[in-house]
C-alpha cells in the first residue's frame, strides 16, 4: 500500500525515524535509492526553498525531478485533479504538490497510485515542519520536553503543522496570536489526542517565557496580499525583536521558514543574530526531504 505525506499526522508513528535519518544523511550517509525514478513537482504557488531542495534531494538520491508550473500543465486550464493524478501516476514514481487548497491536495492523493507529498497547502506544511524539528534536534540534542513559542498568524499552514509536529515530538507549544488569527480547533484537538500540550494566547509582557525555540512566519501569505494593510494593523506588536527574545531562555534559538519580511514579523537584528538558525533550517529542508523520500520508498 502506498504512503502519502499530506499531514503531519501521516508520520506520527515514524517522525523520530525520519528526523534521525535526515541527520544521518546530512553526514553523507545515504545511497542512490531513487536511481531510475522520477518525481513530478506541481507548483500552483511559487517557491525558492521547496523547489530547489526537492530537485537537489532527488539528484543526490540518484533520481530526477520534473518541474510543472501551473501554466505548464492542463491542470491550470481546467483538467480535473483526478485525471491529472491518474495520468501522472503512469509516468512518474512520486508526486510533490504545492497547492492553494488542502482539499485539492487530498483529492490528488486519493486518485494517484504513487506517493504524494504535500509541499504546502492552505492548511499544512509538513515538509517544512520536519526540517524545523530536525534543526531543533541538531541544535538542542533532543525534542522531548522542549517548549516552542510561535508568534504571529496562528491560523496558517505553519502554525497548524507545528502544533501537530510538537505534539508528536513531545514538545510543548504556545501560539501567541491576535484572537482573530488563532489556530483551527481541529489541529489543537488532534494534538491533544496525541498528548500534546498546546497553549493559545494574545501577546503579553512575557509571552516568550520558558521558550527553548521562538518561531514566526510571514504575516501575509501567498494569496493574502489583498489583506496586507489590514493584517499589518492587526499584527502590530507581534514583531519578534530583541525584547521578545530576551523573555526566552538564554540559549533559545530563533526560527523562520522564510521568506522573511524584516520589520514586520521579525527584525533583521534577530534574524541575523547569534540565536538565529534560519539558514541551517533552510538547508535542512533538503536533508529532511531526502529522509521523507527514503521513508516513502522503504
Amino acid at each position: 500500500m502506498k504512503k502519502d505525506i499530506i499531514s503531519m499526522l501521516d508520520v506520527k508513528d515514524d517522525l523520530k525515524q525520519i528526523i534521525d535519518n535526515a541527520i544521518e544523511m546530512k553526514k553523507g550517509n545515504y545511497e542512490k535509492i531513487m536511481k531510475g525514478r522520477t518525481m513530478a513537482m506541481i507548483f500552483e504557488k511559487s517557491s525558492t526553498r521547496t523547489r530547489v531542495s526537492f530537485e537537489v534531494a532527488m539528484e543526490k538520491l540518484g533520481g530526477h525531478a520534473l518541474f510543472l508550473g501551473k501554466n505548464d500543465i492542463q491542470l491550470g486550464r481546467g483538467e480535473s485533479i483526478q485525471d491529472t493524478a491518474m495520468v501522472l501516476s503512469r509516468y512518474v514514481d512520486v508526486i510533490m504538490y504545492r497547492a492553494y487548497s488542502h482539499e485539492n491536495m487530498k483529492e490528488l492523493a486519493k486518485h494517484a497510485s504513487v506517493p504524494v507529498i504535500n509541499g504546502l497547502d492552505d492548511k499544512e506544511h509538513p515538509c517544512q515542519v520536519m526540517a524545523d524539528l530536525m534543526t531543533i534536534k541538531e541544535k538542542k540534542g533532543r525534542l522531548k520536553g522542549l517548549t516552542m513559542v510561535y508568534f504571529g498568524d496562528g491560523n496558517n499552514n505553519m502554525a497548524h503543522s507545528l502544533i501537530l509536529g510538537c505534539a508528536i515530538a513531545g514538545m510543548k507549544i504556545r501560539i501567541v496570536a491576535p484572537r482573530a488569527f488563532w489556530p483551527e480547533e481541529y489541529y489543537i484537538e488532534e494534538a491533544r489526542k496525541l498528548g500534546g500540550e498546546v497553549e493559545v494566547e494574545e501577546i503579553g509582557e512575557d509571552s516568550a517565557r520558558e521558550a527553548d525555540v521562538v518561531v514566526t512566519d510571514t504575516w501575509v501569505s501567498m494569496g493574502d496580499e489583498a489583506e496586507k494593510e489590514e493584517r499589518l494593523r492587526i499584527f502590530k506588536g507581534y514583531t519578534v525583536d530583541e525584547k521578545i527574545m530576551a523573555q526566552a531562555k538564554e540559549d533559545a534559538i530563533f526560527m523562520h521558514c522564510l521568506p522573511a519580511y524584516y520589520g514586520y514579523e521579525v527584525t533583521k537584528e534577530v534574524a541575523y543574530g547569534k540565536q538565529s538558525v534560519i539558514f541551517d533550517e533552510a538547508e535542512n529542508r533538503m536533508w529532511a526531504q531526502m529522509a521523507i523520500i527514503k521513508w516513502l520508498f522503504e
